[in-house]
């Protein structure tokens, strides 16, 4: 051989492509451990899935808090619609639900307050504003909230 042809053989004919450094002052290269690697990726993926899986959970709380409320309007609604009333209640109004001394309940125009000294029901259940939707908007009475919250009680 020829020293040509040895020369040639001790030189890379792709360097960009050997996976070592081929010169004593070049990048060193180190193959990665791909187990690490793997590992990372693996617990950035958890990281990032679990903070996608609570912020659906909260979303299905608020969603499940929503039906809720709503269930508990129509409730309402059928309740005061079940009521007696010599009216025809008006949207964007508000009205007063009675309770009879027999039990039964009274949707009325006039408040707790305005009733003077004789008020001819058992108590005042809640004021209730008519919704577009015909639903009602109601703020129960504050006694009646803390006698649901007492056990043994019943309506």
């Amino acid at each position: 051989m020829s020293d040509q042809e040895e020369e040639n053989e001790k030189i890379a004919q792709n360097p960009g492509l050997m996976e070592y450094g081929h010169t004593v002052g070049g990048a060193v290269i180190r193959p990665e451990d791909m187990g690490k690697v793997k590992g990372r990726s693996v617990l950035a993926m958890r990281q990032q899935t679990d903070l996608q899986m609570a912020q659906i959970y909260k979303q299905m709380q608020l969603l499940a808090e929503q039906a809720n409320l709503i269930k508990k309007r129509v409730e309402v609604s059928e309740r005061i619609y079940s009521a007696q009333m010599s009216f025809e209640p008006v949207i964007n109004h508000t009205y007063y639900l009675y309770e009879r001394q027999d039990g039964t309940d009274v949707l009325s125009m006039i408040a707790p307050n305005e009733w003077g000294r004789s008020r001819p029901f058992r108590r005042f259940v809640a004021r209730a504003h008519m919704l577009a939707d015909h639903t009602w908007d109601v703020a129960y009475n504050q006694e009646e909230e803390q006698a649901d919250v007492q056990p043994g009680t019943s309506e």
